[in-house]
């Protein structure tokens, strides 16, 4: 029995092959797909995935139910946070521009199982996503035809009474995104000058609501005799911004578009920045006037802003209104479309997920058979499920997503440059003067300011520590820590701090509601795991960095992604436990497919074989003519004979 057991070396080798990173290639912008996206392109692409129809339902629901005209105040917290995810994603996109988004950037950092987890959550993340859009374009469609659709649908094909499945199919729904499918099938050009139309379109309307808006305002509405600006106080303008925190999470489809951008390492920063900028300022602008031109509590949550210009008696305006959610909704869709099937190439063509996904077609560079195999897919999600029961998993999966990005800059950031190409043999130099002799003790005479400034710099380039080892200021203090490799330290600390993560938003969740802590243990805790957080942000500090590159790098790491890990941590934490519940059947379904496949498929593992399996090396003697004998070692099974019998008898000759 005990024979049958693993041997630690069969384990280790094992979680190696888990925990393996991506090889990236010496030319990262190389590519089979076409490079024609500007920063315009990509800014927009990111505002259309931002702005949708949360702008239209969002702004009304949150205003109404849970901060009142608070809001304004929850979208910028919410703003904030998603900036903090924003500028990791913003560095990795800049560093690696390559498709594939998060799964890339986890895949290059922390390891391949974990990469496979992130990017098989978001392939559903982004599935639901834009089924679900589809099926609110479609109902709100209908809803301006006095739901003639519907009811059309259900006297004609019937209604059904299934559990998990809608109540009527919804082929209006389907029909967008097979439309839609076909769109981003003819490549990334047309599928960004499609997202133009729609995003000018949808920009022009919001411009409309805003300067309309602030000319029925009505300052009152904000007076205590309405309620207040914060009715619901610091606790209500919190859970506004747990709410208002997804109205930001198409940022994404910027970084997914990396490898299709002309300048990544410009573009992709400067597309996020603008477009979340752009975001924030829509959403917070058109929560001012919202609440400004009706009372918060008499707001419409399902359509917010045709209602209150109704109320007002600008009826032809909702028309408008309505104009730019459904345009505003489109621009998702084609987010959406656009992004899922990058990220199933980008897993194919590193063998984790069916080769067949990795196929670029020659004409359009775009890959066709992800696009019309996930889009059929999508339009038959919103064609016959119900879609409300599931939307949550689109948190979960994102914050998830956001969590590793963040642990992956970090780690990125502490481990060695790996060098691209072997160090240069040092070219002829002119003999050296009288006064530049080549013994050590022979000193160089410094005359010009200048030459001291090149020799204080000389100086500090050679005693610059490499990334990963601790910093020399703190080596007195902390001698122990020498002893390990470089960035070893790093990935336990990271580690640390994401357990210290959990647990401090464990207690912060439950420890009052489900735990029914005392009062001196929930403090106690909370001390505990907050001094355990901050140590090992301490701990990450006091070790060296790479130095800084030409690309884009986020500030003050570790601090900026360890609070982005902390605040996705504690917004998962949040969502109810049904979502945990189908998160973990999809992990376990993932795993079925990475060990069943992906494991045996991925291109680290097949580049490992062919390192191992070698039929033949070469050494190479120098003979007494200058010129080079190379001669085969071929494997020999007798121990006796080996390169040393080779070398005794090529010095005999």
């Amino acid at each position: 029995m005990a024979g049958r057991l693993p041997r630690s070396a069969d384990l280790t080798r094992f979680c190696q092959k888990l925990n393996r990173v991506k090889t990236l290639e010496d030319d990262m912008m190389e590519t089979t797909f076409n490079r024609c996206l500007s920063t315009i392109d990509l800014t927009l692409l990111g505002i259309g995935g931002m702005v949708g129809s949360g702008l239209y339902v969002l702004t009304g629901t949150v205003a109404k139910e849970i901060s009142g005209p608070a809001v304004i105040v929850s979208f910028i917290i919410a703003g904030f946070a998603s900036l903090l995810a924003a500028l990791c994603y913003a560095e990795f996109g800049a560093r690696v521009p390559k498709t594939g988004s998060a799964y890339m950037f986890t895949y290059v950092s922390m390891g391949e199982i974990w990469a496979f987890l992130i990017g098989w959550n978001v392939l559903l993340e982004y599935m639901i996503g834009g089924a679900a859009v589809a099926r609110a374009w479609s109902g709100y469609l209908d809803s301006i035809f006095s739901h003639k659709i519907k009811n059309f649908t259900e006297t004609h094909i019937g209604t059904w009474q299934v559990p998990f499945l809608a109540h009527y199919p919804d082929f209006l729904a389907a029909g967008i995104l097979l439309i839609a499918t076909a769109f981003i099938s003819f490549g990334a050009k047309v599928s960004s000058w499609l997202n133009h139309v729609f995003s000018a379109i949808s920009l022009g309307v919001i411009l409309f609501i805003l300067i309309m808006g602030f000319i029925l305002a009505e300052p009152k509405n904000w007076s205590a005799q309405e309620g207040g600006f914060a009715p619901y106080g610091l606790s209500g303008i919190m859970a506004g911004t747990a709410t208002c925190f997804y109205a930001f999470v198409g940022f994404d489809v910027i970084a997914a578009s990396s490898e299709e951008a002309r300048n990544p390492q410009k573009a992709v920063p400067r597309a996020i920045a603008i477009s979340l900028g752009l975001a924030t300022g829509a959403y917070i602008l058109v929560s001012v006037v919202l609440t400004l031109m009706v009372p918060w509590h008499t707001l419409d949550p399902d359509a917010a802003l045709a209602d209150a210009f109704y109320r007002r008696g600008y009826s032809w305006a909702g028309f408008i209104v309505a104009v730019g959610s459904i345009c505003a909704m489109n621009t998702v869709l084609l987010s959406n479309l656009f992004s899922l099937p990058r990220i199933v190439y980008a897993m194919a063509e590193d063998g984790l997920f069916f080769q067949v996904f990795s196929r670029v077609h020659p004409r359009t560079q775009v890959p066709v058979i992800g696009i019309v195999v996930f889009g059929v897919l999508m339009a038959l999600m919103a064609l016959i499920f119900d879609l409300e029961a599931l939307v949550q998993f689109l948190s979960i999966g994102t914050l998830l997503a956001y969590t590793f990005v963040a642990a992956s800059i970090v780690v990125l950031r502490f481990q060695q440059e790996k060098s691209a190409a072997p160090p240069q043999p040092a070219r002829s130099q002119p003999s050296p003067g009288p006064n530049e002799g080549a013994g050590p003790s022979e000193l160089k005479e410094y005359e010009s300011f200048s030459d001291k400034l090149q020799l204080v710099g000389t100086y500090k380039a050679k005693v610059h520590r490499e990334p990963g080892k601790l910093k020399a200021a703190f080596e007195p203090y902390l001698e122990f820590l020498s002893d390990f490799h470089p960035g070893e330290v790093v990935t336990i600390a990271v580690v640390t701090l994401m357990v210290s993560a959990v647990c401090l938003c464990s207690i912060l969740v439950f420890g009052n509601t489900h735990l029914h802590l005392p009062t001196w243990s929930y403090s106690l805790l909370l001390l505990l795991f907050s001094l355990g957080f901050l140590l090992s942000v301490l701990l990450i500090w006091v070790h060296e960095q790479q130095q800084s590159t030409q690309t884009f790098q986020i500030p003050l790491v570790p601090l900026t992604p360890a609070l982005s890990i902390l605040l996705n941590i504690y917004l998962m934490l949040k969502l109810s436990y049904m979502t945990w519940l189908r998160f973990s059947i999809w992990l376990i379904l993932g795993l079925l497919v990475y060990f069943g496949y992906g494991i045996w498929h991925s291109k680290e593992n097949l580049r490992e074989l062919t390192s191992c399996n070698v039929s033949a090396r070469y050494v190479v003697f120098p003979s007494s003519s200058l010129e080079e004998t190379v001669q085969a070692v071929q494997p020999n099974p007798q121990p006796s004979t080996g390169l040393s019998d080779m070398v005794t008898e090529e010095a005999k000759r």
